[in-house]
């Protein structure tokens, strides 16, 4: 079948909006009809080449959407479900799913590459190479795909698709970084730099969990402001207010946890955060930047002496086939906003405008919208 899909072929060059040959799902796998998907600064990784994938590739690993066929041997999903995708895999059996850190299947692995397993590419195209990935394995900015039902998580049929879409990768990073990473616990000071669509979730993640102070840093006014909306007691605009403010709140000590959710993590906001987080406080590490960029350089000594805890964080260290669905739930209830984070909607073709306006700090979540096909 043909669908329309946003494709980067060259780093550092616009996305394009192409029409791909597509195969139907075989062992193991389901064709999706994507209604929604998010626009999450990762795919800005992989256009600029922060991230090294594999090229081409269908961009997007936010995804929302109806299963419209299953191949030989699905269990998890059937023709007409609600689903959420996970950008994490989640294959159930490995060592780490097997002891409860699906955050990191091994079935992640190749998630640069694009490939389904067995290195099999449903997305066809134009141009020397056919084989396109599909980032994340799951290439959400197309209308359709074949992607693994590992990928897949059944949700109520009620829920509204264009918020859960933000569940599959931003939310329950954010909140478990400051949930299940952090460990707020009640009464606790907390910062949290950088308020973007993972950091905003820091902030409600870290409020729901019962801390007193919940400080959100950013430089952008629009940023700070929404993170008053959602939870934060206290919005400041550099890393020395936030540390001062922390302080004043400890009787000296610092903030008791830290949650690094910059777009891109610099030594200089690491050693910021590390600074602001007294004694026996944690840091997690949860932006990114390039892999081969060393920028975590701190003193061993006063990290042993004050028994500090520097932790990296992925999805927010959540089991996506339990945590998708609880962290929905909590929407549900009114515990959780997701319509209050997403600032505009795009169509396939106005993506490089959703990150223009990402990357000049004017959304704190923008979400596609796909035509229907």
């Amino acid at each position: 079948m043909k669908t329309k899909a946003a494709v980067v072929y060259e780093v550092g060059k616009p996305i394009e909006v192409v029409e791909l040959d597509l195969e139907g799902p075989g062992e193991g796998e389901v064709l999706i009809r994507y209604t929604h998907a998010g626009l999450c600064h990762s795919d800005v990784h992989i256009a600029h080449g922060d991230l090294e994938a594999r090229l081409p590739m269908v961009l997007g690993h936010e995804g929302a959407g109806i299963i419209e066929d299953v191949g030989p041997g699905v269990t998890r999903v059937k023709p007409g479900d609600h689903v959420v995708c996970s950008f994490i895999p989640n294959c159930g059996v490995c060592r780490w799913c097997s002891t409860g850190q699906q955050a990191i299947c091994d079935m992640g692995a190749t998630i640069l590459e694009g490939y389904l397993p067995g290195e099999r590419f449903p997305f066809s195209g134009p141009g020397p190479v056919k084989q396109y990935g599909a980032m994340c394995m799951l290439g959400t900015f197309s209308q359709y795909s074949t992607i693994h039902q590992n990928s897949v998580v059944k949700v109520d049929d009620d829920l509204p698709l264009d918020k859960a879409v933000l569940v599959g990768c931003g939310v329950p990073t954010g909140w478990g970084s400051a949930v299940n990473a952090a460990n707020v616990r009640p009464g606790e000071t907390v910062i949290v730099s950088g308020v973007g669509g993972i950091g905003i979730n820091a902030v409600q993640g870290a409020r729901y969990a019962g801390a007193k102070n919940v400080i959100a840093l950013d430089p952008l006014e629009n940023k700070r402001e929404k993170a008053m909306e959602l939870g934060a007691t206290h919005a400041v605009a550099t890393p020395e207010e936030a540390a001062e403010l922390a302080q004043s709140f400890t009787n000296g000590n610092g903030a008791d946890k830290t949650i690094v959710t910059a777009g891109i993590v610099t030594e200089e906001i690491v050693t910021g955060a590390f600074n602001a987080t007294g004694k026996g406080g944690t840091i997690v590490l949860t932006g990114l930047n390039k892999l081969s960029v060393n920028n975590v350089n701190l003193p061993g000594s006063v990290l042993t002496l004050f028994k500090k805890t520097v932790k990296g964080s992925l999805f927010g260290d959540c089991n996506p086939t339990v945590d998708i669905p609880k962290i929905l739930g909590l929407y549900q209830s009114g515990d959780l906003k997701l319509d209050e984070i997403i600032t505009r909607t795009y169509t396939l073709d106005e993506v490089n405008q959703g990150y223009d306006d990402l990357l000049e700090g004017r959304n704190v979540r923008g979400v596609l919208v796909h035509d229907a096909p």
